[in-house]
């Protein structure tokens, strides 16, 4: 087969993300694997791109905006009694030949950004953490910000396991995540104090801009209520924290060195990231951990991420010129689960 290596990431795809998540999205991905002409027309998508997110986001993305055809009835995003997935290749293949010439430029244009906010759900006790090590506010660099919702991490109330809450309990943005497991991290009853919001991406997604919500909302895979759900009460609590929020459109990595130098003394530097990593090139994610290390040099600073060894959560503390590396988590993609390692 002539797309060898785009098959197996959609066959991947389906067997590692989609099984037990999205039953339609699994489907799919297992056809389109098999399918030189769908494979030939996902590859206009953007270098370093997560290609499977981003062909079946641009479907999604067309549909939502009001495309009309046959496939709208096996999306649970778009009608209340979707037809049976095993049926909904057919009507798919035919969508995209149909609509071949509006897919092309949004694969070619768009990014991923799933700005998933029900990861700030491992994210609180992560930051809890590394609060606890240096007791001073914390100054958060968001790189692959989309549109800010994980730095407002601060202003949403979690729950894990039971009905307890902790965080912001006067938030209208509820999380609930499951610990699994046998160790359980601290949680604070209040949240660490947070000094400054300042997030980096190539693209700031302007939730006042209809075109950047849709294509938000089309990153959300169709049978996921939940997170569809949890998108809209974020994003209002974006709109009303605007203020806080400093987003600057740019590459993170390059931008880094710069941003640092506005950052207080009297807080403590936290660099962090959640599956964006994955869209760097190699040499980018060196380049990144090496100028983490450089400003190290100059004063303290945690780095918090996933994607750049594996899929796990990683913080790498610099105190006091002291590096000190940790493996806090394993996480869902989606956040709906995480089982700590400390």
């Amino acid at each position: 087969m002539k797309f060898n290596q785009l098959s197996l990431r959609f066959k991947t795809f389906a067997e590692s993300e989609c099984a037990g998540s999205s039953e339609l999205y699994e489907h799919l991905s297992k056809e389109i694997a098999m399918d030189e002409v769908l494979l030939e027309l996902s590859s206009y998508a953007r270098d370093g791109q997560p290609v499977p997110n981003l062909f079946l986001g641009a479907v999604h993305y067309l549909l939502l905006k009001g495309a009309s055809h046959e496939l709208t009835q096996y999306y649970p995003s778009l009608v209340e009694k979707p037809k049976a997935p095993h049926n909904s290749f057919p009507p798919f293949k035919d969508f995209c030949s149909t609509y071949r010439e509006q897919i092309i430029p949004i694969l070619k244009s768009k990014l991923v950004q799933t700005n998933e906010v029900r990861r700030c759900g491992y994210l609180y006790p992560s930051f809890a953490y590394a609060h606890n090590k240096v007791n001073k506010p914390l100054a958060l660099i968001e790189i692959g910000t989309s549109a800010g919702f994980q730095l407002l991490w601060d202003k949403y109330e979690y729950s894990y396991n039971t009905d307890e809450a902790f965080g912001n309990k006067d938030s209208d943005v509820q999380i609930n995540s499951e610990i699994i497991g046998k160790n359980t991290p601290t949680l604070p009853k209040e949240s660490p104090p947070v000094a400054n919001r300042l997030g980096l991406d190539l693209h700031i997604n302007d939730l006042s801009n209809e075109e950047d919500s849709l294509w938000l909302n089309a990153l959300i895979w169709p049978e996921h209520h939940e997170r569809r759900n949890l998108f809209e009460r974020a994003a209002r609590c974006v709109r009303e924290n605007k203020g806080e929020l400093h987003l600057i459109e740019g590459d993170g990595v390059e931008l880094l060195p710069r941003i640092v130098e506005q950052i207080p003394e009297a807080c403590t530097i936290c660099v962090f990231h959640t599956h964006v990593a994955n869209q760097m090139p190699v040499e980018v994610k060196q380049k990144l951990l090496n100028s983490i290390k450089r400003i190290a040099e100059e004063r303290d600073i945690f780095h918090l991420y996933n994607n750049i060894w594996d899929k796990e959560l990683h913080l790498d503390s610099f105190i006091n010129g002291v590096e000190h590396n940790e493996v806090l988590a394993r996480t869902d993609g989606h956040g709906k689960w995480f089982e700590w390692k400390l």
